[in-house]
């Protein structure tokens, strides 16, 4: 549904409460009037976004990924801060098919912005998950750097070691040897 058909019906139901409150049906035009605050709520915090992350609380990626398809246009149904958290579901729900695809998404997602510290430290760590598995080393630690510097509650500091560690082990040029592997060839 387009965002701003919501605003229509919260208005409609406004003014059908309003005209109920002068034929004297004050009960009716109370209800009406607390009804369209959820309408107006919806504007601002999309169902499906909500339904999302919901699922992603009981570990459920794939239900996750089942209401994040029902949003068709983003871009019509949407606002700039819900974009940011579509996009960042949409990373999320992708990273265990696609990383690119993850990469792309938690990019945009960096780009319209997350309202939460630990939603930009968790959007900067798997885009380092996802450069480090292209081998590009020198931006991985760039942006667990910073995922480092957003985590002020200590929420990633067992992943952020993890990542550090394995960053460790990848070789950083073709002629260059990982130190943690067994001597078996120039190259490999």
């Amino acid at each position: 549904m387009n965002k701003f058909i919501k605003l229509i019906i919260a208005a409609l139901m406004i003014a059908v409460g309003i005209y109920m409150f002068t034929d004297r049906e004050y009960a009716w035009g109370t209800i009406l009037i607390v009804l369209s605050a959820i309408p107006i709520l919806l504007f601002f915090r999309n169902e499906y976004i909500l339904l999302a992350f919901w699922q992603m609380r009981k570990q459920n990626i794939e239900g996750a990924k089942k209401w994040m398809n029902k949003i068709t246009r983003p871009e019509s149904q949407l606002v700039r801060k819900q974009m940011g958290y579509y996009n960042y579901m949409m990373g999320i729900t992708e990273a265990q098919s696609n990383v690119n695809l993850a990469e792309k998404y938690m990019r945009k997602a960096l780009e319209y912005g997350l309202s939460f510290k630990h939603d930009r430290a968790m959007a900067k760590m798997s885009l380092a998950g996802a450069v480090m598995a292209k081998g590009r080393k020198q931006e991985a630690e760039i942006l667990l750097k910073e995922a480092k510097q957003l985590d002020t509650q200590g929420m990633f500091t067992d992943q952020i070691k993890m990542m550090q560690e394995q960053m460790k082990r990848i070789n950083v040029g073709k002629n260059m040897q990982n130190p943690h592997m067994r001597k078996r060839g120039k190259y490999f």
